[in-house]
């Protein structure tokens, strides 16, 4: 299998699933001709022409509800949001419209529609460049929040999304665009919403976590492993739904559990996580729940220091799960 990054495997599935079904458009600021702000749409504009690769305005808030209506009437649009940052003046569209759609119509009415927008930090992108939002919308019933972290899952992912007949986020960590690369098959495939993959089996610890934080996690178990400490690598690929079999089960399996997330801690997805284990794994577990999170603080800052301080890396996961083994 040829290895990519993660930037070409979201690009090669919009492409393909352009290619498989003409009701498949994208649109977006940027996406054109420009092939977007981090080029994940570079060259389909050239071939797709314009009415498929759909230059909008600066208008959030326009780019969701255009998707929702075409949606409605049977298109499948890929709205793409320069940043994640940029998804709060759509919050109503996506919150009150899309999500409920569904629900409104009694089953009537479907909304298949997919938005991507790229999040996280550690790129030096400072206070509006460099948010995770997704713990806004993995509140919200009627929608569906992905977060892919290797090219595989990426592709994999999208154009399950892309097929879904509800509407999907889908969150791309900037950082791993183009450091993360990964074997993607040549032929058409998907990895189902809603399954979440062991990507390192283990028996001591469990750790629940997604994103970039997945390759910071992986990073660290491999460092303790040195120090005989085996840890289980839960990836969640899906942020809602939940998939609440594996996590229990590795949870069942290591009685010890650290959950890993670059969002800020109070009510950050990391606490349903842990609910969800205390209410259904208590008395499986040799030690409390714990949670590594940036800090409570209302942005990444864009001073390389403060941003160093600020986000969970490699050896503050290795020094929580040391404390945890000890327990």
């Amino acid at each position: 299998m040829p290895e990519i990054t993660l930037i070409e495997a979201i690009r090669q599935a919009m492409d393909e699933e352009m290619a498989r079904d003409d009701r498949v458009f994208i649109l977006g600021e940027d996406v054109g001709r420009r092939g977007g702000v981090f080029l994940a749409t570079q060259g389909l504009y050239e071939k797709y022409g314009e009415m498929r690769v759909v230059d909008t305005p600066l208008a959030e808030v326009g780019i969701v509800g255009i998707a929702i209506g075409a949606a409605l009437y049977g298109l499948r649009p890929v709205a793409e949001i320069q940043f994640a940052d940029f998804m709060h003046p759509a919050f109503d569209q996506i919150v009150n419209e899309a999500a409920k759609m569904r629900y409104r119509s009694n089953g009537a009415w479907a909304c298949p529609l997919v938005i991507r927008a790229p999040c996280g930090g550690g790129v030096g992108g400072g206070l509006y460049h460099s948010q995770c939002v997704e713990s806004f919308y993995t509140h919200v019933p009627g929608l569906k929040v992905v977060m892919p972290a290797t090219p595989y899952d990426a592709k994999g992912l999208l154009k399950a999304a892309i097929r879904d007949p509800d509407p999907v986020l889908f969150f791309e960590h900037k950082r791993a665009y183009r450091l993360i690369k990964g074997e993607v098959p040549e032929g058409d495939y998907v990895v189902p919403i809603g399954v979440a993959d062991i990507k390192r089996q283990g028996t001591d610890i469990t750790l629940v976590t997604y994103g970039m934080m997945l390759h910071f996690g992986l990073q660290a178990a491999e460092e303790i492993a040195k120090e005989g400490i085996s840890v289980e690598v839960v990836d969640m690929r899906t942020l809602l739904p939940i998939d609440k079999k594996t996590v229990l089960d590795s949870v069942r399996k290591t009685g010890k559990v650290l959950i890993v997330h670059e969002d800020t801690r109070t009510c950050g997805y990391g606490a349903e996580i842990g609910t969800l284990i205390a209410e259904e794994a208590f008395e499986y577990l040799d030690a409390p729940v714990r949670r590594l999170t940036s800090p409570d603080a209302p942005a990444v800052a864009f001073n390389a220091g403060m941003r160093d301080y600020y986000l969970p890396n490699t050896q503050k996961i290795a020094n929580a799960l040391r404390e945890l083994a000890a327990y």
